[in-house]
């Protein structure tokens, strides 16, 4: 399906003010479609065409009229004169008679879309009447209201570009509350949910008739609570804006959209929406990530703690093997260490897994090198990772790292180079990790299975990521190590 953008894009000459408007417009309008209970459609100039509609919205609020996707079809004659009517006259133009549609009685409007002085489209509104009855005071409001938001539309007053955008979750929508202001911010209409809103803020009496700013301000007041300083302009009707209020019973967002006329404020709409569980959920999400930060960061002070006790035994053993064998733990704790370090500091169970590569790797080199020169070099990134597989990676190229400055490059100077590709596959990334050095080479025999301790931590731990690994001499010196393990997918 085309996108608004490659709808005006390839159906008009409009200039790209004239097309963010636009896109204002229809980034705002499903609340005019539920205040008005009917579809609207977007309607520009097709060139030979005629008309074409851009643009569709069905009301949530009421029975839609159009079920089928009409976006990229051209108008009928009889709404084309309709079309052309607003267009020309920039006023709202109405069909004389209802239309039958599929057994429906439909009233149309067209509405003159105006920016800048010129008509760049035109809306119209599609209303069902069948099964006509007595419309309650609700609906009459927000008909009424939707009239109002429509001639705005036609005189270049709505949307607002200065309405907000990227705001937390929880933006209220009609069916969630409206309250209708007077020029002075005292309600005229309040309907049942925004009333239940206002009620479990604390407010007790009635809501139509008072001063809106006054209810809120009171409430607020009891509360203690930060206010937010766009409080007073929203309450009041008097900017298009949103802000949130919090009392000791109920966290309330609110949304001022003030009415116009010839560029007079003749009051303000406002909708609101009780977002209490809705932030109460955002709250204990935070406190459970702020719980798992604290968890990892005690873990790593606590493996440090275990590094430092080894640290201090290693020193006190007077057998050269013995002690080998300590500093080794020490160095396979603190890489555990540095993982939970990089945990600690996040904001989710997984880790941008380059820093610790290269953390890691110069602190193997800097603390395994005595006599020789050796230098460490990264190429590649592996991205983020997580946590499960964060460890079993540093854990690999660690020892691999060890073993090729401890065995390696044991005699002479040299380089370690940590090659690191990943690639998109089912189920996970597939990476690929290359340790090379250009040292002594494998001994001769060398079987992995009948190798050390650090040989056989490294082939569990490539099990454990499932993938597979390979030891072979490079030419003409040197040693080429290289395993590919299956990431866990980010997202699980």
């Amino acid at each position: 399906m085309s996108t608004l953008a490659g709808m005006l894009r390839s159906t008009t000459d409009l200039e790209p003010a004239e097309s963010e408007w636009l896109h204002l417009l229809v980034g705002d309008w499903q609340m005019v479609a539920d205040l008005s209970f009917a579809d609207l459609v977007l309607w520009v100039r097709g060139g030979m065409d005629g008309w074409r509609a851009v643009a569709h919205v069905r009301p949530n609020t009421g029975p839609m009229v159009f079920y089928d996707d009409i976006v990229g079809r051209g108008s009928t004659r009889a709404r084309a004169a309709m079309l052309d009517a607003a267009a020309k006259e920039q006023r709202l133009v109405a069909s004389p008679v209802p239309a039958i549609r599929e057994d429906m009685s439909i009233r149309e409007d067209a509405v003159p879309v105006v920016t800048a002085g010129r008509v760049v489209a035109v809306v119209t509104r599609h209303s069902n009447l069948t099964g006509g009855r007595t419309p309650s005071r609700l609906e009459l409001t927000y008909r009424d209201l939707a009239d109002a938001l429509l001639q705005m539309v036609a005189t270049g007053e709505f949307p607002s570009p200065s309405a907000p955008t990227g705001l937390r979750r929880g933006a209220p929508r009609v069916g969630d509350g409206v309250i209708h202001l007077d020029p002075d911010g005292v309600v005229r209409y309040a309907s049942p949910n925004a009333v239940s809103a206002i009620h479990r803020m604390g407010h007790l009496g009635d809501v139509v008739g008072e001063t809106l700013a006054k209810v809120v301000a009171d409430r607020v007041a009891l509360s203690d609570r930060q206010v937010d300083e766009s409080l007073a302009v929203v309450v009041m009707g008097r900017a298009a804006w949103r802000t949130e209020v919090e009392t000791d019973s109920a966290t309330v967002t609110l949304r001022a959209i003030p009415l116009t006329s010839q560029g007079v404020r003749t009051g303000a709409m406002l909708l609101l929406r009780d977002v209490s569980e809705l932030r109460r959920r955002e709250q204990e999400l935070l406190t459970k990530d702020a719980t798992i930060r604290e968890i990892h960061h005690r873990v790593k002070n606590n493996l440090q703690t275990v590094a430092a006790l080894l640290r201090l035994q290693a020193r006190r053993v007077p057998e050269e093997n013995a002690r080998a064998a300590l500093d080794e733990a020490v160095r396979r704790v603190a890489t555990i260490a540095l993982v939970h370090e990089t945990l600690s500091t996040g904001y989710d169970e997984t880790v941008s897994f380059d820093e610790i590569a290269v953390r890691g790797l110069r602190a193997v080199i800097e603390v395994a090198t005595r006599e020789h020169r050796v230098e460490p070099r990264f190429e590649g990134s592996f991205g983020r990772v997580r946590a499960e597989d964060a460890t079993a990676l540093a854990m690999v190229i660690s020892e691999l790292v060890q073993n090729a400055v401890e065995h390696g490059l044991a005699d002479r100077d040299g380089s370690v180079v940590v090659t690191v590709d990943r690639r998109p596959a089912d189920g996970g990334d597939d990476l690929t990790v290359t340790v090379t050095d250009d040292g002594a080479g494998l001994p001769a025999g060398f079987r992995p299975g009948l190798a050390g301790l650090g040989t056989k931590i490294v082939t569990a731990f490539v099990q454990d990521l499932r993938g597979r690994i390979r030891w072979e001499n490079r030419t003409p010196h040197g040693t080429k190590v290289e395993f590919v393990a299956k990431l866990r997918p980010l997202g699980r």
